[in-house]
């Protein structure tokens, strides 16, 4: 009775994540949005919800310096936020 399993029949092709890996920020160039965002977090006990404008401004430095694929922040789940800023913003 034979129980060997022949591991080299199947090759497996590893992708990426198709979101959460990013180029590591080498040159500092958000550090300034991450450190308010962690201060953020640090003053409101790790509330994630009470720093999100903080988080969307984070997001939008990476993008803008191509350190993540430019996505609508709408889909990265800050629409309410978006909602609010065309709001406030008076009409001419």
């Amino acid at each position: 009775m034979s129980t060997a399993m022949n591991f080299s029949s199947k090759s497996f092709k590893p992708r990426p994540p198709d979101k959460g890996a990013f180029p590591l920020d080498h040159f500092g160039e958000c550090s300034a949005f991450k450190e308010r965002f962690m201060q953020c977090l640090r003053d409101s006990g790790y509330e994630s919800s009470a720093c999100r404008q903080r988080a969307m401004a984070y997001l939008e430095c990476r993008m803008e310096r191509q350190l993540m694929a430019n996505e609508p922040l709408e889909k990265l789940g800050f629409k309410d936020l978006i909602d609010e800023k065309s709001e406030a913003k008076p009409e001419k």
